[in-house]
This record gives structure tokens, sequence and C-alpha cells, in this order.
């Protein structure tokens, strides 16, 4: 009997220890703050993989500890290093014009081509310029030597390319395309390595452009191989929250519990400004015996560096009762670049300890990082360098008990933001007389007041989606929490507005697109509608300074970042403007006052007579659906435009403007009408106007809903989501008729159309489901394939801010 009851104890044991330790997100955020300073673990064991930048590329962070003379590995990976053979910042030979056969052997004549430095393309990053429809370029290289580790061929292209050494063919792909700076690494093969010789070897590379962007630079790389190799720790436990990700692991017989805390709390514009996360090491004998312990704590340089080759400077520094070290590029070319695929490579990466722990802290190349701690013999110490690794290393020290070690990470990018040429630097340095030394040691002295704040958030967030929506609901949302903020930048206006402007990660770079805002809205509603005037206020300054002269709102204000003016290609007249109005009235609806909207009366009047006159059937052009293409009579659009006209109609009501209002609101209740019989088709309303056959999800009309317009009749509500429990699938319901892809904010946008919390779940579970189960390891991604949990596209935008819509729904009914 009492090995029985053992057993039971045993298994009921390691069946919590499974579940405190199963999937809870696609990717991780570990320490979040803006688009640059961005770093995610991409696995659920936080030892399985390094962590990285939401691109993808490898921002390391690791973390050691020794306990017993046995060192284990709690944090990340060993970064993957290589040391060059053949630089991609080297001059090479290029030419636009066909060069015949044999161009890529080495005793081709290539003394008629021209030499120039990579890269090469037409991106505002590339230092020699190639806008014809093809490039050769041939690289010479001598060899000291020809023993190898693992040779890989590094290449950056857009579009098809063919590469070769010394005339063999490494590798070659047609309709195929790296972003700008993008590096792949391919294995050299063994044909190829066996032309090398000491003299005379050539790379040589042809890419041709198909279309829109083109790109080229390439070299070859040595895999320098690790050679201390610590045991990954055993994870035993893992804990998303909104401000925080917390791990547990076993190491030998000292547990460690490792917390990430990038304090974004809504309700403190200085706090969430602050560029500056907490990471927690506490230790703790798990056998009842002392041990002896020594912790090493490692952050990669590439944190401040767009790419590897980035030569990097850095330096010690203190504050009253830090220690700190700090590096950043060499180069500094603030706010030169713009793109979608890019790091920050300008400002300084700051890595902080407080100095009464004792430890030393120095700046070591990546290669002899780890073997530094393990070998306890310090590498030489380096100012400046590639690759380098900021280490602090605590006093090894018996612990019979829990010990912390705490370790601060802050990022200064000096300035933020180009607004219309004027540079602006972040929120928390707006006037210029702070520093981050001084930001870290204010976030340290208040260290144990704002991890109690956090932790009070995670728990009112948590209960409140939970009250909303159910469990899964309550994971979506912290989910999506850390992952939209962090999209955005917080910074000033000249004329001393908040300007919370978002970048569209991963979709094409832009800055403060209104389609993303429209979508991340409901977070921003929900906790500080402060934040979504921000949102909507370079939208405001770009009409109102006449820069912007059309009758509807831009799509964004430039590309990311650099907001000096719209660059998208097209633009979307109904959307846009439907969406400024739409958000201002639920400004109105947070505040209980429009006098938001009457600072911009005349600009919103102009846009509501637009979608008066052009939106009930929307000509063909593009909607915030726009990776669906084209679509006239837009039947989803045209709600929008709707919705719009009512929602300035209730703004005029709230500033008692009651002619405006009777004439709005009775325009908005006629269009209606008019949608409800051309969209008709019986037992569903349609995607497009006179096209029966056809259905799509009408996610518009939840704002007819939250606002308490009363545009639409229940039927129109009840009859579409009777449509969708049919369309419905394992991962979610597909956005329209064309597809089986959906947005998943749209579906929970969708999902608050309905009564009941049954009603509600049946359509918000899939998308959970779909987070839990995806093999997508990406910060989520708000575009799937609904039938397979794919990911169809995108990742870490900031639209996942509209999974907080059900949320918004009950603090609105609640305050009624």
């Amino acid at each position: 009997m009492k090995y029985y009851f053992l057993l039971l104890i045993s298994l009921f044991t390691y069946g919590s220890v499974v579940a405190q330790n199963e999937r809870q997100a696609p990717a991780y955020p570990l320490v979040v703050h803006d688009p640059y300073f961005s770093i995610w673990a991409m696995n659920d064991d936080i030892t399985a993989a390094p962590t990285a930048h939401w691109t993808g590329t490898q921002q390391a962070l690791v973390g050691l500890i020794m306990v017993d003379g046995t060192t284990y590995r709690f944090l990340g990976e060993e970064a993957v290093a290589y040391r060059d053979i053949v630089p991609t910042s080297e001059n090479a030979l290029i030419t636009e014009a066909d060069p015949g056969e044999g161009w890529q052997v080495t005793d081709y004549d290539d003394s008629h081509w021209s030499q120039a430095t990579a890269p090469f393309g037409n991106e505002g990053q590339a230092t020699t310029a190639w806008t014809s429809d093809n490039i050769w370029l041939r690289k010479r290289f001598d060899l000291a030597a020809l023993d190898f580790e693992e040779p890989y061929l590094k290449l950056s292209h857009d579009d098809d390319v063919h590469a070769y050494l010394n005339g063999e063919l490494l590798y070659e792909c047609e309709e195929c395309w790296t972003s700008p700076d993008e590096f792949r690494y391919y294995r050299i093969p063994q044909a190829a390595l066996d032309k090398l010789s000491e003299e005379n070897n050539v790379l040589a590379v042809h890419v041709k452009n198909n279309r829109g962007g083109q790109w080229l630079n390439a070299g070859v790389v040595d895999l320098v191989r690790v050679t201390a190799k610590p045991e990954p720790a055993r994870q035993t436990a893992l804990d998303l929250t909104a401000t925080q990700t917390s791990y547990t692991l076993e190491c030998g017989g000292v547990d460690v519990d490792l917390t990430f805390t990038s304090p974004l709390l809504m309700d403190d514009l200085d706090l969430l400004s602050r560029p500056v996360s907490y990471v927690s090491i506490k230790t703790a004998p798990n056998d009842e015996q002392a041990h002896d312990v020594q912790v090493y704590f490692g952050a990669s340089s590439l944190i401040a560096a767009n790419m590897a080759g980035d030569n990097m400077v850095a330096e010690t520094g203190s504050s009253a009762t830090l220690d700190y070290l700090k590096v950043g590029t060499e180069a500094q070319p603030v706010l030169e670049k713009r793109g979608d695929d890019l790091r920050i490579d300008w400002g300084y990466l700051y890595l902080a300890t407080p100095r009464d722990a004792g430890a030393v802290q120095r700046v070591v190349s990546q290669s002899e990082a780890i073997a530094d701690f393990m070998s306890g013999t310090p590498a030489a110490a380096q100012t400046e360098g590639k690759q380098l690794v900021l280490t602090t290393i605590f006093p090894q020290e018996q612990i019979e008990e829990e010990k912390e070690y705490l370790v601060l990470l802050g990022y200064d990018d000096l300035y933020s933001i180009n607004y219309f040429g004027e540079r602006l630097r972040p929120w928390w340095n707006k006037d210029g007389e702070n520093s981050l030394s001084e930001e870290l040691e204010r976030a340290y002295t208040d260290h144990e007041a704002i991890i109690g704040r956090c932790e009070a958030f995670n728990d009112q967030l948590r209960h409140e989606a939970e009250t909303a929506g159910g469990e899964e609901y309550a994971e979506l949302l912290e989910i999506g929490y850390r992952q939209s903020i962090a999209a955005h930048k917080l910074v000033e206006s000249p004329n001393g507005e908040i300007l919370f402007l978002s970048k569209e990660n991963n979709s094409n770079g832009s800055i403060n697109t209104v389609d993303v805002t429209y979508p991340s809205a409901p977070l921003f509603l929900a906790y500080n509608p402060d934040l979504l005037k921000g949102m909507l206020n370079g939208i405001f300054y770009y009409s109102e300074s006449g820069k912007w002269k059309k009758p509807f709102p831009a799509h964004d204000l430039g590309t990311y970042p650099i907001a000096t003016g719209q660059t998208y290609g097209e633009d979307m007249p109904v959307e846009e403007a439907g969406n400024m109005i739409v958000l201002t009235a639920a400004i109105a609806k947070a505040e209980g006052n429009a006098d938001y909207a009457e600072q911009h009366w005349e600009t919103l009047t102009t846009w509501a007579d637009y979608l008066a006159e052009e939106g009930l059937d929307p000509a063909n052009q593009l909607s915030t659906d726009d990776f669906s293409g084209h679509l006239a009579r837009n039947a989803n659009l045209s709600v929008k435009a709707i919705v719009g006209v009512g929602g300035y109609g209730y703004l005029a009501e709230q500033l008692a403007k009651e002619d405006a209002a009777e004439t709005y609101s009775d325009r908005a209740h006629e269009m209606a009408q008019q949608w409800m019989e051309l969209a008709d088709a019986d037992d569903h309303y349609v995607l497009a106007f006179d096209n029966p056959n056809t259905w799509s999800q009408k996610y518009n009309l939840v704002w007819d809903k939250l606002i308490g317009l009363d545009l639409f009749p229940q039927e129109v509500y009840a009859t579409e989501l009777a449509y969708y429990e049919t369309k419905n699938n394992t991962y979610g319901l597909p956005l329209d008729n064309r597809s089986d892809y959906s947005k998943s904010d749209w579906i929970l946008w969708t999902a608050t159309l309905t009564d009941t919390r049954e009603e509600f779940k049946e359509f918000a579970d899939p998308v959970y489901r779909y987070a839990v189960e995806t093999e997508d390891r990406v910060p989520m991604s708000d575009w799937h394939w609904t039938s397979s949990g794919d990911q169809r596209g995108f990742k870490a935008r900031s639209v996942v801010g509209g999974y907080f819509i059900k949320l918004l729904a009950d603090k609105w009914a609640t305050a009624r």
C-alpha cells in the first residue's frame, strides 16, 4: 500500500511538472521594448536554441551556472560563429553586361570589369548601386592555408542566383530571395573544396532581378567550432504572463528560477518607455544540501548590430550603485537605414549589475566567452572587434538557501525617429537631459516596487481576460500583450504631442500604418487611450499640415524609422478614412467625451464626407487585407465606411453639433439599409456585392456593437454568425471564400459579435489552438492557414493587440 501511495504521488508530481512545462506560445518574449530592442526565445525549452531578434537573427543571451564543479547552461545555446575566408565587405569585380561563357572560372579575363564595394542593389543601404536586370560578380582571393573546419557560402540575394567557386557550382535558386543584409549559409561541397589552391581562387555569383528590390552580397566563411560545451539544464517549468516570462531549470543539486521582466505598464509612460529589462536568476538547493555555485551571464554585441560583420566598440562604466558594460557599432549610422528585416546598428547596449554583487564584467570574443568561464582562466578583454560578448561573472559562493543574481539589460538608441526631417529622441530622454546610466539606476532603485506592479498587473489582466472569454482567451492575451506594445516606439512630437509609432513588422516595414493601428487599437483603448491618440496624431498632422492633400488619410508616414511621408505604393481611401474616424469615435467612447475629436473636426469632416459619398459601394481598391489583392464592391469595407459615417454622427452628438449629428447618423442608417439589400444572399451576406456565391467575415461590424451606433439590426449579426458556424475550421474561421487562410485578429473581432461565452469560444478557441500547435516557432503570426495551422505570413506584428477586443467590450459594457 505504501509503495502504491508513493507511486501515485510520483505520477501526480510528474504530471504537474509536465503541465507547467507545456507549450504556451509559438515564441516567448524575453527582452522586448521596441521594434529594434526585441529578443525572443523561439522554443519552449530555453536551452534549445540561441535567443534571437524577432526577425530570426541571432542575438544571443547565455546563462551558465557551475554547481560543484559541473557547468550547466540554463539560458540560450552557444551562438554559431564563423570566421571570414572571403569577407562580404571586400571589393569585387562586377559587370551588368552579359559576360558570355566561362565567366565563372579562374582564368577568365575580367580586366574590363569594374571594381566596386559590396553590397550591391537598389536599396537605401547598398554601397554600390545596381538597377539593371542582371549583375555578375567575381572575387579573387588567396589562401594562407587549405585546412578548414566547415566552410560555407555566405549569401544575400534578390532574386535568382547562381554561385560558383573556381567554376564549381555551389548554389542555385530561381524565384527566391533574401531580404537585404539577411545572410544565409550554404555548405560548400567537397568537389569545390578540392579545387581550392593557395593562389588565384575565384568566388563568382550571378543574380537576376525579376521584380521589386534587387540585392547582392556574398563571401565565404568557416565555422568556428566551440570546444567548451556545458551541459544543458533540465527545464521543469515555464510560465508566460503579460509582462514576464519565467523558467525553472534543474542544474544538478541546484534549481534555477529564471525570470525576464519587461515592465511595459501602460499607465506609466515614463516606465513604459524606459528601455530596461530585468533578468532575475534565483538559485536554491533542491536536495537540502549546500552547494558551491557560480553564475555567468553573457549578452552578444549583435544586439547592437545589424550584421555580424559590424565592428563593435565596448567600454565599462558605473553609476551610483551599478557597474555596467556598454557596446555599439564603430560606425554609428544614426537613423541612416530604413526597412523591414533590419536590426539597429546605432546606439548602445548596456549590461548592468549591482556593484555590491561583486561581479566581474568583461568584454571578450564570442569564441572565448564560455571557455573563459568554464576554465577559470580569463581570456583577453577587448574594447573593439566583431561578435563580442558582454560577460558578467558573479563570485563563487556556497549556497544553502535561495540566492538572487540580478542583471539589467538596457538600450540607448540616442535618436529614435526621423519625423519630417527632425530627429526625435526617445520619450525617456525627450529633452536630451537624461542618460541611460541614470535610467538604469532608477530601474535598480525601484526594482522591487516595479516587479510588484508587474505581478499585480499580470494578475489583473489574467482575471479580466478569463472573465471575458475563458482560460484559453486569457492565454491569447498574454501572448499578445508585450508583442503588440513592443512593435511601437514612444516619442514626443515637435509640438509636444504623444507619438506612439508602430513598425509594420514582417510585412513591409512601414511606420505608423493606419490599417495596422486599426486592428491594434483594442489593447490601448482598454488600458490607455492616450497611446491610441499617439497612434493617430501623426496621421492627423500629415493631413492638417498640408503635406498630405488628399480627402482621405495616408496609409503610412514612411518606412520605419523614417517618418517623412507615405512610402506605400498605393492609397487605401475608404479603408483609412473609415479607420481614422472609427478609432476617434472609439476614443470618445473610452473617455466619455469627444474632446480629441473636436481638435481635428475639420479633418474628420472631410473624411466623413468622402465616406458618405464613396463608401457604400467601394471602387476597386485595396483594404487592410491587401494580401488578398484588389476587390471592387467589398461588402466588409462598405461596413467600415458605414460605421465611419455613423461614428462621425456619434461624435457630432457628443459635441452638441445637432445638425451634423442628425445628418450623418441618418446617412449611416440609410447606407446600412442599402447595404443589406446589396449584400443579401439569403442565408448570409456576400464578400462582394452582386456575387451571391461569395462570403466573408464582417469583422468591421464589431464597432457598431461596441460603440452602440445601432446601425445594423440584430438579424444581420445572427445571419452571419450562423453561416460562419458552417465554415469554421480546426485552427479558425477563414477570412472569406477566396482562401483557407485567415487573420487571427479578425477572428477575435468576429467572435466578439456573439452574445454568449459558448458562442465566443467556438470562434476564439481555434486561434488559441493554432498558437500552441503550429509548427512555426516565431513571435505570434496573425496570418495562418486555418486547416493546417501553418503560418501563411507575418510575425511579431502589433495587430495582436486586436485580441483584446472582447476584454474591451466587457469593460465598456460594465462601465455603462
